[in-house]
């Protein structure tokens, strides 16, 4: 496409995509954005969304874990401040009017 002498190009410091804006219009006329080495396959596709379900699962299974425990490590705490309550004397607790 022929560029008009109202038009600039312009790249993005940040993201590299290239931007054509028309000074006379004031906005961007059109925008290509960089080839990215990273894109995942469409092949590749069912392999990822596998193993993306594999780490919720394992996520899920810790989870379920660690509240299946944590009603033992509860009642056990517990069991260990109702023993020492027991073990401790009991005591009239001092007030600050007492202690002038």
């Amino acid at each position: 496409m022929a560029r008009l002498r109202s038009e600039i190009e312009v790249t993005c410091p940040c993201c590299q995509t290239t931007l054509v804006i028309d000074s006379n219009l004031g906005r961007v006329v059109s925008h290509k954005e960089p080839d990215r080495g990273n894109k995942p396959e469409l092949g590749d596709a069912h392999r990822i969304l596998a193993e993306e379900a594999a780490r919720r699962e394992a996520a899920f299974e810790q989870s379920v874990n660690s509240e299946k425990t944590r009603g033992d490590a509860l009642s056990r705490r517990f069991e260990e401040a109702l023993r020492q309550a027991r073990e401790e004397p009991i005591t009239k607790p001092t007030r600050d009017f007492d202690l002038d």
